[in-house]
């Protein structure tokens, strides 16, 4: 179990993101109400701010991860999503 925000969540996905990038905000936002619904956590990396992160996803931004495997990028892929914050 994890914590953000001072709530305790059973799962904790990971945006890979750009500050400057238009999709990547849209799929931070498109991710809200799965957050409500669902309560997992989200951390939000930058690329920018790591060689190696940068190196890895950066023609693939944005990119959401459950622990290392990813779930989808460019575009929310909510069947998906829901696959893996129903298993």
């Amino acid at each position: 179990m994890w914590k953000q925000n001072g709530k305790e969540v059973l799962m904790k996905l990971t945006l890979m993101f750009r500050e400057y990038c238009s999709l990547c905000h849209k799929m931070r936002d498109e991710l809200k109400p799965f957050q409500d619904e669902y309560g997992f956590g989200l951390d939000v990396l930058d690329v920018d701010d790591d060689p190696v992160l940068e190196e890895k996803y950066n023609e693939l931004v944005p990119v959401l991860l459950a622990g290392d495997k990813e779930i989808c990028h460019w575009y929310l892929d909510e069947k998906k999503l829901r696959q893996v914050l129903e298993s």
